[in-house]
């Protein structure tokens, strides 16, 4: 059954957040779009889940690269899901009209920008309407679930 989680960023910022998502994804043996809102913020997480860490990274392309549908991570800024993704990801305002495609929607939004913030409500309304959402909230170094909808 799909479902879309809510991560509302408030102690971390997306580049701190998104490898841990994405590693969890590809380690249920899923793979994953990451849809974003900008090339600009599309280029600096392309060269980000290289070097996120010093002892691992993400394995991942991003539009217009060779074999996109052989990515277990593929970065976008278009509609596009050329690697049969279970997951969808929404950065910096991303947005999608279909929550019921996938496994999971995740969508991640700062708390500082009122823009985003209002996006994200739209976002959890449309996904009530078609699948069990939840909203996560980062207190205190933690994820903690703050709502959790029905499924419909």
């Amino acid at each position: 059954m799909a479902e879309a989680l809510f991560y509302h960023l408030t102690a971390q910022p997306l580049e701190r957040a998104l490898p841990d998502l994405l590693e969890r994804t590809l380690a249920r043996g899923w793979r994953a779009v990451v849809r974003c809102g900008s090339p600009e913020r599309m280029e600096a997480l392309d060269t980000h889940l290289w070097t996120y860490r010093d002892e691992s990274f993400l394995p991942h392309a991003a539009t217009g690269c060779a074999a996109p549908e052989r990515q277990p991570i593929y970065l976008t800024t278009g509609e596009e899901i050329p690697n049969e993704a279970d997951a969808l990801f929404l950065v910096d305002a991303a947005d999608t009209q279909d929550f019921t495609s996938f496994e999971r929607v995740v969508v991640m939004f700062t708390g500082d920008d009122e823009a985003a913030l209002t996006l994200a409500r739209t976002q959890w309304k449309r996904a009530v309407e078609t699948v069990k959402a939840t909203y996560w909230q980062q207190e205190d170094g933690r994820w903690i679930k703050k709502r959790e909808s029905e499924a419909p």
